[in-house]
């Protein structure tokens, strides 16, 4: 019998969507040193392949063996499909159009759509006006941050709708993988099978479109770019999201979008000599105060009058 899903997040499950984050906002580091040398699709094949690799060596060295149901597969192949697959040829393309800074802002909108998406279809993630409030709050939070510049910085309106139904695809894709707490599947083996579920449909892809890559002229620092976004990046962080998903739910698993650019952000400063400013801080004061509404314990001890269910500890 599975255990409840804790829509109040706990200090484990806090703890482990700020790594996630941080893991995530370091991929924008890894790809901005690969994109250099390599083209993007056979780097988003490398990336789902050797996390693919490193996962299942992982996995059998801990006891863990792939599972033979077709299902089961075939599941894994439809996560991969809408949690990789999609959304990063859409995100792909559509930066081809639209600067960075802006693709930032709409990714941003992945938990807007996740709470409606999960509110509709799962009984246990009902949208609540604190939830959907939370995420607005969030949301102006990253504009704040990223830059309100960056809303006027492309004119592509189908680039941009790229991008929106990719945070579409994430949404669907964290109700999508719900499943695999049902199937009794471990966090461990339910990531190593989507990425390889995404590594099946993107190597032809890739190669189809980017052609065959000749490795030996490739500068070092960009293989191990690849091989950080993969081990890092990509293995290390889907099994965190997996644990996420299945303990606190697609709603509060997806407020890693809002918090990716924070530590994007950080990282740069930290590793890049950029500059930390005000406007910073306040976007960030603003995405802790959207968390906090829609984690909803503060607030009910502040109005528990207005705002009904106990504080949860």
């Amino acid at each position: 019998m599975n255990t409840p899903i804790n829509t109040s997040m706990g200090a484990r499950e806090w703890s482990m969507l700020i790594t996630l984050s941080v893991l995530w906002g370091g991929s924008f580091f890894f790809i901005g040193v690969a994109v250099s040398d390599l083209p993007p699709l056979t780097i988003v094949a490398l990336r789902v392949g050797i996390a693919a690799i490193a996962l299942w060596c992982f996995a059998l060295a801990t006891g863990l063996r792939p599972p033979r149901q077709l299902r089961v597969w075939v599941a894994f192949m439809g996560m991969g499909l809408l949690n990789n697959v999609i959304p990063f040829a859409l995100i792909v393309w559509g930066q081809t159009q639209i600067a960075s800074g802006l693709a930032s802002i709409l990714n941003a909108a992945t938990p807007i759509f996740t709470v409606v998406v999960a509110g509709m279809l799962l009984p246990d993630e009902r949208a609540t006006t604190l939830k959907l409030t939370g995420v607005t709050i969030g949301f102006l939070g990253v504009v704040v941050m990223i830059g309100l510049p960056a809303l006027t910085g492309g004119d592509n309106l189908l680039a941009q709708l790229a991008i929106i139904a990719a945070t579409l695809s994430y949404a669907f894709a964290g109700v999508y993988g719900r499943r695999f707490r049902a199937m009794n599947i471990s966090p461990i083996t339910t990531a190593a099978g989507q990425v390889t579920g995404s590594a099946i449909i993107l190597t032809p892809v890739a190669l189809a479109v980017d052609g065959p890559v000749d490795f030996a002229q490739v500068n070092p620092g960009s293989i191990g770019a690849v091989a950080a976004l993969a081990l890092l990046s990509t293995a290390v962080a889907y099994v965190l999201y997996f644990r996420l998903l299945a303990s606190a739910g697609a709603t509060n698993l997806l407020l890693v979008t809002l918090l990716v650019p924070v530590s994007a952000i950080i990282l740069g400063a930290w590793f890049l000599n950029e500059t930390l400013e005000t406007v910073h801080f306040a976007g960030m004061a603003l995405i802790a105060l959207g968390l906090s509404a829609i984690d909803g314990r503060l607030w009910r001890h502040i109005m528990p009058k207005a705002l009904p269910g106990k504080p949860k500890a």
